[in-house]
């Protein structure tokens, strides 16, 4: 059995070990009402905590450039790449010669 298959199998033991324990934990102690308020306090947190991160994300990311800013300076970036070529054509064709 390989690494990634022991790290399985202890994932699915241990998930079903904890499932079965909240079950009871739900069902037959007087803990019942405490654990459904504290596991709908964590996935109501866990949900809008995300949602907040996504928001600050959003709110304090630069925006991109324009599409058509960055067509220009592409075609810049390639008028001076011919520009280099054309230079270079006439000083091998002087050395070949």
């Amino acid at each position: 059995m390989n690494k990634d298959q022991l790290i399985g199998w202890v994932l699915a033991i241990a998930s079903i070990i904890v499932i079965v324990l909240y079950g009871w934990l739900v069902f037959f102690t007087q803990w019942s009402l405490f654990l459904l308020q504290l596991t709908g306090f964590i996935a109501i947190a866990g949900v809008f905590g995300i949602l907040a991160w996504i928001g600050y994300t959003l709110a304090t990311t630069p925006p991109p450039k324009p599409i058509e800013e960055i067509e220009k300076e592409i075609e810049e970036e390639l008028k001076k790449l011919e520009q280099e070529a054309q230079q270079q054509q006439p000083q091998q064709g002087a050395t070949t010669s």
